[in-house]
């Protein structure tokens, strides 16, 4: 990628999975100037490289950091911009913010990785002149979680939400597993994130064949899911992303959830209102950052 010019308006992104960090540097269109990607190791030697990465770029002004948890978003408090109570070793009680303020003296906004991705969505639906007003974008990949965003708001005030951890009733068929949630066995989580597939079968789920059983079983739970935000939050559109979602998945989910469902509320056609991310190749979540961070410097 070519080198920025020192004037250019740029912002950063940090995509922290518990898999790989996504470092990218943007400017004011939105557009990628520059990008890394590398494992998830110890918090010493990941954040080191998230701090390489930026000092070659002195003009950035704002960077967002969009990473997995939970995660300590309330300013007031004394573990603000930490990781938490996650399962992921080595990563409890990491000051990611404070870390980063020190090494780089730039602004940081902190938020989950689904926040990032549902706001990169919501801003993407914009460009491609199909705005909406509200929306909720569910990841399912090694984890399950959710970001929402009402009238342009990312949505959570004593945290972030948690909707990968909701509990969900048992499909018939699938007494007898318990889960996979350290926390909670059988929440969303412990019932449809890629693990699950190992745990079922004894095969990664890209090597599952789309006929068997076990892809119904979870798209009951997810459209479970679905029908509670459906009622909860009533958004104009529901956003499914991650690595388990493919499309003959989310055909499963939308027969699943207009089962489930049964007419009570109206929604928009299920081809509209339950749908795979618009940005491609997981890059939701960068553009949500870009977006944030000039939303910042904006209202400076």
């Amino acid at each position: 990628m070519r080198k920025s010019n020192m004037s250019e308006l740029l912002v950063g992104s940090v995509e922290a999975g518990g898999t790989k960090f996504v470092c990218a540097v943007g400017d004011e269109h939105y557009q990628v100037k520059d990008k890394v990607t590398f494992a998830t190791t110890t918090p010493q030697e990941t954040l080191a490289r998230v701090v390489t990465f930026f000092k070659k770029f002195p003009n950035v002004t704002v960077i967002t950091v969009a990473s997995f948890g939970p995660i300590e978003l309330r300013k007031n408090h004394a573990k603000y911009g930490y990781i938490t109570n996650t399962p992921k070793i080595g990563w409890h009680d990491v000051d990611f913010v404070g870390y980063l303020k020190k090494e780089l003296a730039r602004p940081i906004i902190f938020t989950t990785d689904v926040n990032g991705s549902a706001y990169g969505e919501y801003v993407a639906a914009r460009i491609a002149q199909q705005p909406v007003d509200s929306l909720v974008y569910y990841t399912v990949g090694t984890g399950v979680g959710a970001g929402a965003i009402i009238d342009g708001q990312l949505i959570g005030t004593l945290g972030h939400p948690e909707m990968g951890h909701v509990l969900v009733k048992r499909h018939p068929d699938d007494l007898k597993f318990e889960g996979i949630c350290p926390f909670h066995g059988d929440c969303l989580e412990g019932l449809i994130a890629g693990p699950t597939f190992e745990k079922r079968v004894g095969k990664k789920g890209q090597d599952v064949d789309q006929s068997d059983p076990v892809w119904d079983i979870m798209a009951y739970y997810l459209a479970q899911a679905v029908v509670q935000q459906t009622l909860i939050i009533r958004p104009n559109k529901i956003i499914l992303g991650g690595g388990v979602v493919n499309k003959i998945f989310l055909d499963k989910v939308r027969l699943q959830f207009k089962e489930q469902l049964n007419n009570y509320v109206e929604v928009p056609k299920l081809e509209v209102y339950i749908t795979m991310p618009l940005v491609e190749n997981n890059g939701s979540a960068t553009l949500g950052d870009f977006a944030l961070a000039l939303k910042q410097y904006n209202q400076k």
